[in-house]
């Protein structure tokens, strides 16, 4: 197994903690979809907005239970990794301008690395069912 970054050592026990409260989870993915979509740092996100997107839609997935195949150490690994990017207070403070998101690119990169294999899985599955919901509608 990987070590974590140390920068993600407590995001990650917070994650660890609070997996199970959908309210918190939701209020998470909502918080990160509305920074990753805002525009306000679009040149900042360029390197991660597109993982992000999976990530957040994984999770949701995973919590709707639409999505089973996710291991619980990826959900942990994605939460950690959102917390770190929504908190203002990290390893640099985001609201430095344009430096302020290098070490949440660095966690969402380093994360989504980690766990690629089940962020493809997932993508793959999203495909199939996403043909599969057209065929039915028409």
């Amino acid at each position: 197994m990987k070590k974590k970054r140390p920068e993600l050592n407590d995001k990650t026990h917070k994650a660890e903690s609070g997996v199970n409260n959908p309210r918190k989870k939701g209020k998470l993915l909502d918080t990160a979809t509305r920074i990753a979509s805002s525009g306000k740092y679009a040149l900042q996100f360029s390197s991660i907005s597109r993982k992000i997107g999976p990530l957040i839609r994984m999770v949701r997935c995973t919590i709707s239970k639409e999505y089973l195949d996710t291991p619980w150490q990826t959900i942990v690994l994605i939460t950690a990794a959102l917390i770190y990017f929504v908190s203002p207070f990290d390893a640099i403070p985001d609201f430095l301008p344009f430096i302020g998101f290098i070490d949440d690119a660095a966690i969402i990169s380093a994360v989504f690395a980690s766990i690629s294999k089940d962020v493809e899985k997932f993508i793959a599955w999203e495909a199939t069912n996403s043909k599969e919901l057209k065929h039915q509608l028409s």
